[in-house]
């Protein structure tokens, strides 16, 4: 069969399946396809992934967004990075932080110059921190945001920033943007599937009342059980867990206790790690953990006593398996989102997942001939993708020197991914780092990771060595300096916030 799809069907909701329809939705404006979405208002969703990387701000461009009115719709706020308290070591921390660190100084990699500035302060037996040459981390400290065009000048950087919000909230923002462009929603739940008898390939969904919903192309945004990529396609699943033993986690929000700051922290916990998302009006708290090394109960105990604020909702406990579809778009199903795979929260790509997934469908679109070349693409850039993302998350858990906990002490001592392996002794060598240009981590966030974590090393950039040692030192004091002065400049984070996107309250 030839021709353009015409018929698309969305199973699911949820942040997934109206990021879904929202995009199809745009994409496909002018191509005459029909877009259907079903989804049950009796199935409840995930809706704990509040915090996004950079690349947030290209998908809601994309659609035609208002920055402004969709921060104030979904109660956000600025992120600058992530905090990472007691990971590397107890008492120690450091930000991940999206924006670049210092100047380009001789064409060299500026974790190069700071490597050599580092070590040669620690021949003196002094200490040099890489968060003092980070504007993102300087004005995370300082709980300060300007946007590029009111904050500093182009002589001292701008801030990269994410977003914090209320993922529930941005569905429904979604949902009023797809229905708008004419996507059709669906209520029901889906019991079953028909499938060609030749072919394999789906040809309807069938719901509890009898209803049967046909189309050509499906996307599966069923959650974890994957009801179409997996209960009908048998599409397999590639489990992580040896890698990233993280099992369940517990979840739960509180009222605001404090004004809101501009980054996320992870605190790693005795068995796993916990997180503070700060929205404008309530706290995302939750603990990631380990089963085999606590219990539900007693990890559920530890979250309460660590949250502040006024309860908003009872805990809600979440069992996951790490790992991903051994064919994500398999015949003409497409899965998204935990349908997909799943990879914990802590550098907050859930949501990139299906953004990434949704811009590579959308250029490798398929007609109704679905071509194996390009569903086999799509496949394995995806596959590279996850397993890029999963590679940093392993590296955060791998260079820890806590010896306090067994969860820990098995972290330090698991066998990680050769390439993993390799990128961690190339850097412990000369501080040298190659990651892909398509990557979503640069090697400015493998530096903050690596360095963060404590694996400093042995040497630096040779052809760094002419420049004078007082050199040096002045450089990176100038540095310093500009960046500190660029943040006093700036409004702190919450009054910002609030003048810019002030949230009405939240819809029932």
């Amino acid at each position: 069969m030839t021709g353009p799809i015409k018929s698309i069907v969305i199973l699911g909701g949820g942040t997934a399946g109206w990021m879904a329809a929202a995009a199809l939705s745009k994409a496909l404006a002018n191509s005459g396809a029909r877009i259907q979405l079903i989804e049950s208002n009796e199935i409840g969703t995930i809706g704990v992934g509040e915090a996004s990387v950079p690349a947030l701000q290209a998908f809601n461009a994309f659609l035609g967004l208002d920055q402004r009115d969709f921060m104030r719709n979904c109660q956000a706020t600025f992120k600058l990075g992530i905090e990472f308290v007691d990971w590397g070591a107890l008492g120690r921390r450091y930000m991940h932080s999206f924006t670049g660190y210092g100047p380009n100084v001789r064409s060299s990699q500026f974790h190069r110059l700071f490597q050599r500035h580092s070590i040669a302060r620690q021949a003196r037996g002094a200490t040099a921190s890489f968060d003092d040459y980070n504007l993102g981390a300087i004005a995370s400290r300082e709980r300060r945001f300007a946007l590029p065009a009111d904050g500093p000048t182009a002589h001292a950087g701008e801030l990269t920033f994410a977003y914090h919000f209320d993922a529930i909230l941005y569905a429904r923002y979604l949902r009023d943007f797809a229905e708008r462009r004419g996507v059709h929603r669906t209520e029901g739940k889906v019991v079953s599937s028909r499938q060609h008898s030749d072919t394999g390939f789906i040809e309807a969904v069938r719901l509890t009342d009898g209803r049967e919903l046909g189309g050509e192309l499906f996307i599966d945004c069923s959650g974890f059980g994957g009801l179409l990529i997996e209960g009908a396609l048998r599409s397999g699943y590639e489990e992580w867990g040896h890698w990233l033993p993280c099992d369940r986690a517990v979840a739960m929000q509180t009222h605001n206790v404090e004004p809101p700051v501009p980054f996320t922290r992870s605190t790693a916990e005795s068995a796993g790690w916990s997180w503070r998302i700060p929205l404008q009006h309530r706290v995302g708290n939750g603990y990631v953990y380990c089963s085999r090394h606590l219990s539900d109960d007693a990890a559920e105990t530890m979250l309460k006593q660590r949250v502040s604020g006024e309860a908003l909702s009872e805990p809600r406990r979440i069992r996951f398996v790490t790992g991903k579809r051994r064919r994500i778009w398999n015949r003409n199903c497409v899965a998204l989102g935990l349908a997909a795979g799943f990879l914990e929260p802590l550098e907050s790509t859930s949501i990139h997942l299906i953004q990434s997934s949704l811009f590579r469908l959308i250029s490798l679109f398929p007609d109704r001939r679905f071509e194996s070349a390009e569903i086999d693409a799509f496949n394995r850039q995806t596959e590279e993708e996850y397993a890029d993302i999963r590679d940093f998350i392993i590296t955060h858990y791998k260079l820890t020197s806590r010896t306090d906990a067994e969860f820990w002490m098995h972290c330090r001592c698991m066998d990680v991914p050769d390439r993993v392996g390799a990128l961690i002794e190339l850097f412990g060598a000369s501080g040298r780092l190659t990651p892909k240009p398509e990557q979503l981590f640069t090697a400015q966030s493998w530096f903050a990771i690596l360095y963060g974590q404590g694996d400093l090393p042995r040497g630096y950039d040779p052809l760094l060595a002419p420049m004078p040692e007082a050199d040096l030192e002045h450089e990176m004091a100038r540095c310093h300096q500009r960046l500190k002065q660029a943040v006093q400049s700036m409004p702190g984070h919450a009054q910002f916030v609030a003048n810019y996107c002030g949230a009405a309250l939240p819809r029932d």
